[in-house]
């Protein structure tokens, strides 16, 4: 029975997403990894970080990297950003982030 338990818990830690997007953060649109877009301007960097395990679990990559850019669309309108660009692939829970405002959004 406890091993039930055990495995019970550890699909239902697997399927959660422990960070919402924020209202401010509905416009925010992410843009791939690469050179920096025309006719925006960058805004700052934005460093964002979740948990990647549980005790020994490894948490779904997808989910964390889903997660980590969630954090960092909730971060960009505080800068003032519309758009964020990842500059590199997450690591050990965490990932950086370049924040830009580009022109004909808002």
């Amino acid at each position: 029975m406890r091993v039930v338990l055990i495995a019970a818990a550890t699909v239902l830690i697997s399927s959660c997403t422990w960070v919402s997007l924020t209202p401010q953060a509905e416009q925010v649109r992410v843009i791939a990894a690469g050179p920096a877009p025309a006719d925006c301007v960058k805004q700052g960097e934005v460093s964002v970080s979740v948990k990647d395990n549980v005790s020994l679990y490894e948490r779904n990559a997808l989910k964390v990297r889903d997660e980590l850019e969630t954090l960092a669309r909730n971060e960009a309108p505080g800068i003032p950003a519309n758009t964020i660009q990842p500059l590199g692939d997450p690591a050990d829970g965490s990932q950086r982030f370049v924040a830009y405002q580009c022109g004909g959004q808002r």
